[in-house]
């Protein structure tokens, strides 16, 4: 199982938002402050898949590695699920993520996301 959480202490600023993180983690999720996700996105990179991605689908995959289900990220763009599935899929095809019964492409999205910033 693969948890991860990155909050910003300074940014904390509601014990239920901090105990609601802790809690997603717990339960093998993720919990990424959004300041950070932007940071890690706005690095810049020519040769890296994430590069391909246009500003919706960073948006999409920001949410994901916040651990936000696909109606969830719906609610919060304010677009169909139809829309959010369409988004996934085209990061998963610029990621070079196929389909397959071994690997959950959302957590290797997420992964790959998150080794960008690391690496950066």
């Amino acid at each position: 199982m693969i948890c991860c959480g990155c909050l910003l202490k300074d940014r904390v600023f509601d014990a239920g938002q901090f105990t609601d993180a802790v809690r997603r983690v717990a339960a093998g999720g993720t919990a990424m402050d959004p300041q950070v996700i932007s940071q890690l996105l706005a690095r810049r990179s020519r040769d890296r898949p994430m590069e391909k991605l246009t500003p919706r689908e960073r948006e999409v995959m920001e949410l994901m590695a916040q651990g936000r289900s696909n109606t969830a990220i719906a609610g919060q763009l304010v677009v169909t699920e139809r829309a959010v599935a369409k988004h996934t899929s085209n990061i998963f095809a610029k990621l070079g993520l196929a389909p397959s019964d071994d690997d959950n492409r959302r957590v290797l999205a997420v992964l790959a996301y998150l080794d960008r910033g690391a690496r950066e």
